[in-house]
């Protein structure tokens, strides 16, 4: 079952990605968006990609306290 859906999205101005995550994955607008800050679409998916990991490893050390 998808939850959320993630797209890179290219900043014209910039020229640099940024990320809009949409939820529910059906939305039509984006829940949040980050920042145009990647030099590639797959440098923005990587780095949420970590960020979540860094997140749910964190929870799981604090829940074992």
């Amino acid at each position: 079952m998808t939850l959320i859906r993630i797209e890179p999205v290219l900043d014209e101005k910039s020229g640099t990605y940024f990320l809009e995550i949409y939820h529910p994955h059906d939305a039509t607008a984006p829940f949040v968006t980050t920042q145009p800050r990647y030099t590639t679409s797959a440098a923005a998916e990587n780095d949420l990609i970590a960020i979540v990991s860094a997140a749910a490893s964190t929870s799981r050390k604090r829940d074992a306290d």
